[in-house]
């Protein structure tokens, strides 16, 4: 019986350590957008800020990678565009 009630108590342990229940305070218009945002009916909130956070994440890694691309071809851009021949062109 020992063997039995340490084993129920290792599970719900770490049930427990990996469920943690937290409550948050939302306005009743996001939660509103929240219920409108499930991809079903049935879809938990914490599912569903999953999902969201890791659209986020993935979104401004892809940001941060324009943002270099952009930095790094600045210069090449200024040498194309700032130099004599084209603005005599501008002035024909």
């Amino acid at each position: 019986m020992q063997n039995k009630e340490l084993i129920n108590n290792l599970l719900y342990t770490r049930y427990s350590e990996d469920i943690m229940n937290t409550t948050i305070q939302l306005d009743k218009k996001l939660v509103k957008e929240l219920q409108e945002a499930r991809d079903y009916p049935r879809q938990t909130y914490n599912e569903l800020i999953e999902k969201m956070l890791k659209l986020y994440k993935n979104t401004k890694k892809r940001n941060q990678y324009d943002e270099f691309l952009h930095k790094i071809q600045q210069q090449k851009m200024k040498e194309l565009w700032d130099n004599k021949e084209d603005e005599v062109w501008e002035d024909a």
